[in-house]
């Protein structure tokens, strides 16, 4: 994405962008597993397990990564932080509604196999909190990012000549 003349991109849009693209490779491998091994303990009803387990536990993670991505469209702007903050907050709302009506739904369906599902939805979660680990420790990121700094020394331009005024506290007197 091209930023708009004036905005500087947003340094986290790297990791971010990094970070979804190495989960839906591992995703994939992950749920290519999963499949294979509710089938062989759980049958068919095993790899439909594996699959949707692998599924919810990587669009839950990524709903936070997207969210963060599509709120950065609006750096630069006045309300930029109240945005972001509103953005996030409502994709958090979002997957805790989500996973509620999601667990109420799927807990009573006879095709699902519960064990199955249970460590191909926490396989899932530590998968993608160990590829956030792996690309936030290598990328380079400032400690202090998305700032300017002023490319004159302020004690190098010489004070302006104003005459001395009895209201500005600067009389000589």
């Amino acid at each position: 994405m091209s930023t708009p003349a004036g905005k500087s991109p947003v340094t986290s849009t790297p990791i971010l962008r990094a970070t979804l693209i190495a989960s839906a490779i591992a995703a994939v491998v992950l749920a290519v597993v999963a499949a294979i091994l509710g089938g062989v303990f759980r049958g068919g009803a095993g790899v439909v397990s594996g699959l949707v387990g692998v599924l919810i536990a990587v669009l839950f993670l990524a709903i936070t990564a997207i969210s963060i991505l599509v709120a950065n469209r609006w750096f630069g702007e006045a309300l930029y932080v109240q945005f972001f903050f509103a953005i996030v907050l409502g994709g958090w709302f979002v997957k805790l509604a989500l996973f509620v009506v999601l667990m109420l739904v799927l807990r009573s369906q006879p095709w699902l196999e519960p064990v199955v599902f249970f460590w191909s939805l926490l396989a899932g979660v530590l998968m993608s909190l160990a590829i956030d680990v792996v690309v936030l420790t290598r990328m380079r990121l400032p400690h202090v990012s998305d700032t300017s700094l002023p490319t004159v020394a302020p004690e190098d331009v010489a004070p302006s000549r104003q005459t001395p005024d009895a209201d500005s506290g600067n009389s000589p007197v």
